[in-house]
């Protein structure tokens, strides 16, 4: 208790708190605009970092990533451009209550979901992290090929229309994923002799591509243009909520866990999360056939997992000093520039600094709360802009991520080339999601394959033989295997009916 005392005390300093709340803004500013992501708030608060001390430098990042995780949502609702990979999970839930006039409705679900599950990870993180640190270093190679199969397998029950189609879909993504150098045998492949393919192919021109290029083109082949983007938001940001939590109280719940848990794994993180989420919720629905069209449930599980798993990261970040994402890769650095070294003795020679990293997150979620609110109440503007003149500017924004990322005319180029895939594949009833999912998750899904298959001597039993991995398999067979049996079972009952 005297280093939980000392801690809110270290936080409560003026400074710290005027340093979370500039950070805050920012993180907001750069979640919002597509293709600037979180990782790319974090590096470019490192500069600023060097002249602070250890706790607001660490304050700064966890405050600017929590709200840039949730600023991902607004370009997806008003825009269907999802800010992050994970926000592509229930994009097309949170766009359709836009379409139907309530934009500031499901924005203020991601907005409660998103504190929810933040302070829920951030309880688990608090009490358990030395405990869930150790389970998550149970997992090899082995484990985290079955999460990555869990994860590819939940995108195609999750998406709309014919299985089959969705299938397909995240096959295109996988093999877009395969582009570049095998990283096993060191060999080009599909790259055609080009250099900039060897690099493979970033996800986030790529999401920008299929998700706003695809908007794009669908504007520009229209017939005839409205006068504005989207229908004028005739909802509330906090009108409801309290019953959306109460009617959703499980499904986020179930979010909350679910991201904590997948975000104490090194390298899955908030993106597996937010879909492992949504596909549970849609599987112990009630209505499974609402998901896609505008449903509060989807966006519930999902947000919250999005903002537990940003916790989770952080517990082999510190217990072990091993980073579980990109952003804690970044935070390692900058704690090891200030002399203090991630690990099981930071709990003893830096108990009152480490809780005070704890109490960050708290105070980051329910700054949240107001920052979000102004955030989403800005976004109306967008709303009223007329689509003429906003899709120019779309176009303008989707060029500069995607130049950012790769820092060459290329990334723009993947971008307008998954554009025109996207484009042919929703025009033909294939979904768009796996393959993005596709795109992200195929390299380590190959890595885990690989390494497996190498330790295992290239036995299929390596790939089941311990006691975690062969749940994770058996779970996942099951997936796959259950809607056939369902279906022999129908058939044959069909037949004896028929046979009376």
């Amino acid at each position: 208790m005297d280093h939980i005392f000392n801690a809110l005390m270290m936080v409560a300093d003026p400074a710290v708190l005027g340093i979370i709340l500039g950070a805050s803004v920012f993180g907001l500013f750069i979640g919002a605009i597509p293709g600037l992501s979180a990782t790319m708030a974090t590096a470019l608060l490192v500069p600023l970092t060097f002249f602070m001390d250890p706790l607001p430098a660490i304050a700064a990042i966890v405050s600017a990533v929590a709200m840039a995780i949730f600023a991902g949502d607004i370009p997806g609702a008003m825009l269907r451009i999802p800010g992050t990979p994970a926000s592509a999970a229930y994009v097309d839930d949170a766009y359709q209550m836009t379409s139907r006039g309530q934009a500031e409705r499901a924005l203020g679900i991601g907005l409660v979901s998103s504190v929810f599950g933040g302070i829920v990870g951030a309880i688990i993180l608090t009490t358990c992290a030395p405990y869930l640190a150790e389970f998550a270093f149970q997992f090899s190679t082995v484990e985290y090929f079955w999460l990555a199969v869990l994860g590819l397998s939940c995108s195609v029950i999750i998406s709309r229309g014919s299985p089959v189609k969705g299938l397909i879909a995240l096959l295109i993504g996988l093999f877009i994923s395969t582009i570049g150098i095998d990283v096993t045998a060191g060999f080009p492949r599909f790259t055609y002799g080009s250099v900039d393919l060897m690099g493979g192919v970033s996800f986030i021109p790529a999401m920008i591509g299929m998700f706003a290029m695809t908007e794009i083109l669908r504007f520009a082949m229209a017939a005839s243009h409205d006068t504005s983007s989207v229908p004028k938001s005739n909802s509330t940001v906090y009108g409801g909520q309290w019953k959306m939590v109460r009617e959703n109280k499980g499904n986020l719940a179930s979010g909350s866990l679910i991201g904590t848990v997948i975000g104490i794994l090194p390298g899955a993180g908030s993106d597996i999360a937010a879909w492992v989420a949504y596909a549970v919720a849609k599987k112990f629905s009630r209505t499974p056939e609402k998901f896609g069209t505008g449903h509060p449930e989807g966006l519930a599980a999902a947000g919250a997992a999005n903002n537990a798993s940003l916790s989770g990261v952080w517990i082999p970040a510190l217990v072990f000093g091993i980073p579980g994402d990109s952003i804690t890769a970044i935070a390692i650095g900058v704690l090891f520039m200030k002399g203090i070294t991630p690990g099981p003795m930071v709990f003893v020679q830096q108990a009152d600094l480490t809780y005070a990293i704890f109490m960050t997150f708290f105070v980051a979620n329910l700054l949240l709360l107001v920052l979000g609110y102004f955030a989403i109440r800005g976004a109306r503007f967008v709303v009223r802009t007329p689509a003429k003149l906003l899709m120019p500017v779309i176009l303008l924004f989707c060029m500069v991520g995607s130049f950012a990322i790769t820092n060459s005319v290329f990334g723009i180029a993947v971008m307008l080339a998954l554009g025109i895939i996207g484009f042919l594949m929703e025009e033909n009833g294939f979904p768009i999601a796996p393959t993005i999912l596709g795109i992200v998750i195929g390299p380590m899904l190959e890595d885990n394959f690989m390494a497996t298959m190498i330790k295992s001597d290239g036995s299929i039993v390596g790939f089941f033989d311990r006691p975690v991995a062969g749940t994770l398999g058996a779970f996942t067979v099951l997936i796959w295997t259950l809607p056939l049996i369902m279906l022999l079972v129908r058939r044959l009952t069909r037949q004896s009916k028929v046979g009376a």
